[in-house]
């Protein structure tokens, strides 16, 4: 028997029609809109994480975390990295 393969996208597209995926799956958004944001600020100014963690005065693994999405920053933080980053932090509730 072949495996069959998927791409990541063809496997997103199918699961966003479960209604509980979906759901928390846009739960996330703002989570992916601040790691996508830093990491491209930061590459667009080719820092690494380490240089980008010493600007901040914090430790590289906590920009990894904030890239990999894998902690929930506190707005203290999140302003220190716009500031090493030279960008403005703009929180918008609708």
């Amino acid at each position: 028997m072949q495996k069959k393969f998927y791409a990541h996208k063809e496997l997103h597209t199918g699961w966003m029609k479960d209604p509980k995926y979906r759901s928390e799956y846009q739960s996330l958004e703002p989570e992916f809109q601040i790691a996508k944001q830093i990491m491209a600020a930061r590459i667009r100014q080719k820092l690494t994480q380490k240089e980008l963690a010493k600007k901040v005065g914090t430790g590289q693994a906590v920009i990894s975390r904030l890239e990999s999405m894998n902690s929930k920053p506190s707005l203290s933080l999140l302003s220190r990295v716009a500031r090493a980053l030279d960008t403005k932090l703009q929180i918008t509730v609708q």
